[in-house]
C-alpha cells in the first residue's frame, strides 16, 4: 500500500483513511499527506469484482 512520501506513479490514489482522492500526473510525483492526516492510500481503478454494477 503505498504512502505518503513515496513515489508509486501516476494514477489515481484514494486515502485508506476518509476515502480522497489525489491523482499524480508524473512518475517523479510523490503522494502528499492527506488533509485528514491519513498517510496510506490505494490505487484506484482496476477490474471490479465479479458481480459489481456499472
Amino acid at each position: 500500500m503505498p504512502k505518503a512520501g513515496e513515489k508509486p506513479g501516476k494514477g489515481k490514489y484514494i486515502c485508506a483513511e476518509c476515502g480522497a482522492e489525489q491523482e499524480l500526473k508524473k512518475e517523479s510525483q510523490a503522494l502528499a499527506a492527506c488533509a485528514c492526516e491519513g498517510t496510506e492510500f490505494r490505487k484506484k481503478g482496476g477490474k471490479r469484482p465479479v458481480g459489481a454494477k456499472k
